[in-house]
């Protein structure tokens, strides 16, 4: 790994880091942010995954999370949303290719070379945090919109790998909103049974964790009927009884400016789990 920025801030270090990845076979950056801690400490880690467009550069200057997380002594890594390069298949829409992997694992061409997010944030990042880094195997998840998406997906999918799971706005419901049916049937096919194993409400039924999940949605957001849809999740959620906070805020958007005013919540939600 190659250290390509390095800042201080909040007594810690927030570095951005390139590597190759093996599984998207291309180069990519993350972010990681270390707290001030003691010699020889291992630190938990909260992987946040980010939403359409972003890199991990969006959550880095704009959430302000690197002071909770130096609160609380834990790890935070950014990586970016998509595999990326001169050979990494695009599309001209700005929510299918570069900046839009879904957290997926692609099935058709051209994506299924590049376009294995799933695997990459599962398998290939922790491993390589946890080798260069000081990270204990405790681990958590949070994400926004479509990397909410993400995060739900990947701690539904995996009992027993995340001690915690949060979302700002996330697509709760991909399957039946149209960023998520341009997605899966461009990665994944036309075979909508196909799509459940990626939707986290369809999920939800498979579940064999009661992960608690906390979401905060604001009711301001311009993309909440048409692809955010909460409510969906929260009714599953109450059918089968899986533990759910959802707390819906008057005013708030989809910006940053949202995920700035509660991350601290959010980050504390976490390190009470992995401390536990």
């Amino acid at each position: 790994m190659k250290q390509i920025e390095s800042h201080r801030i909040s007594g810690g270090n927030q570095g951005v880091w390139r590597h190759q990845s093996n599984l998207l076979g291309c180069e990519m950056n993350v972010a990681v942010f270390v707290p001030e801690h003691e010699e020889g400490a291992r630190l938990p880690v909260i992987y946040w995954l980010s939403g359409l467009t972003c890199s991990e550069q969006n959550f880095i200057t704009k959430a302000g999370a690197q002071r909770y997380a130096a609160e609380h002594g834990v790890i935070l890594v950014a990586p970016d949303t998509s595999p990326r390069g001169e050979d990494v298949a695009d599309d001209p829409a700005y929510d299918l290719g570069l900046g839009a992997g879904f957290y997926l694992n692609a099935t058709q061409a051209p994506w299924a070379k590049h376009f294995r997010m799933y695997d990459y944030v599962l398998e290939e990042l922790p491993a390589l945090i946890e080798a260069h880094f000081p990270a204990s195997y405790r681990r958590s998840i949070m994400g926004h919109s479509m990397g909410g998406h993400g995060a739900l997906i990947m701690a539904l999918k995996n009992p027993g790998r995340f001690a915690a799971v949060s979302a700002f706005s996330p697509i709760v419901a991909p399957s039946q909103v149209p960023w998520g049916r341009k997605a899966f049937s461009t990665y994944l096919g036309e075979d909508e049974a196909e799509w459940r194993d990626w939707d986290a409400t369809a999920l939800l039924s498979k579940a064999q964790e009661r992960l608690p999940i906390l979401i905060d949605q604001g009711e301001a957001d311009d993309f909440l009927e048409p692809q955010l849809k909460p409510w969906v999740f929260a009714e599953e959620a109450d059918r089968l009884g899986h533990p759910l906070t959802l707390r819906r805020h008057q005013g708030y958007d989809h910006s940053y400016y949202f995920i700035a005013s509660f991350i601290g919540e959010h980050v504390a939600w976490h390190a009470k789990a992995l401390m536990a």
